[in-house]
């Protein structure tokens, strides 16, 4: 099994190379790649890539403009050659030394796609609206479905590569992960979820995130939901 990696990367030259340090230095139990998708950053983080230009493991994709971040990973999923394939911010947020326990229910036959659950608290989340935004969404995402998921808006989302390009998506922004969960739940495929470390950082931080965005995913979800199937 290879499991591709997936780094949308916008302006973030302040952790970048400490992301993909600690993503290289876990001991995965699969073989991986880790590809880079800077969508037009302008901050000086393209004149970090090219320390990784005889790394074997990283392949990086420079766009010339930013796209947002759903743009980001539909080329690098375009570009990935693992059987699976997990999205992995650059910011930090989200700690790479814990996918392998997003891949013990895959190898182990538990699973076919597993999200990582995050547990907010006031150590690690920076804003009370953001969490609640985040519980609404997929609140509505729960009703819509009749099913029950934790935290839609995850980042840590392990599928089958076929899968993720199987579901078309086509939101630019971060309106694809609801899009993803959307077409996932409708059709009829359930995640394994496992709980995650998180660690918020402030909008002063970079946090790109607003509630256009929450509002911009209930609507994808009641579309993916009542959306008319092609016969």
């Amino acid at each position: 099994m290879k499991l591709s990696i997936l780094m949308p990367v916008y302006n973030e030259s302040a952790t970048l190379q400490s992301a993909v340090k600690r993503v290289l230095d876990v001991k995965f139990p699969v073989e991986i790649e880790l590809v880079i998708v800077d969508d037009g950053s302008t901050d000086g983080t393209r004149e970090l890539y090219p320390q990784w230009a005889d790394e074997p493991r990283v392949l990086v994709h420079e766009k010339a403009t930013n796209g947002g971040k759903g743009s980001a990973i539909r080329k690098g999923a375009e570009l990935a050659t693992g059987d699976y394939v997990i999205m992995c911010d650059a910011d930090l947020e989200y700690a790479p030394e814990e996918i392998p326990s997003l891949l013990a229910p895959i190898l182990d036959g538990q699973a076919t796609v597993v999200y990582g659950t995050r547990t907010f608290g006031s150590h690690n989340a920076y804003s009370y609206l953001y969490v609640l935004g985040n519980r609404g969404v997929t609140t509505v995402a729960n009703i819509l479905f009749n099913c029950y998921i934790s935290d839609l808006e995850t980042c840590f989302k392990l599928m089958p590569l076929a899968l993720y390009r199987k579901l078309d998506v086509k939101s630019a922004g971060f309106g694809m992960e609801a899009e993803v969960t959307g077409k996932m739940l409708r059709a009829g495929v359930r995640p394994y979820e496992v709980p995650i470390s998180y660690k918020a950082r402030s909008r002063e931080d970079g946090k790109k995130l607003t509630w256009k965005d929450g509002v911009e995913a209930i609507w994808i979800l009641t579309r993916e939901r009542f959306r008319k199937r092609v016969s």
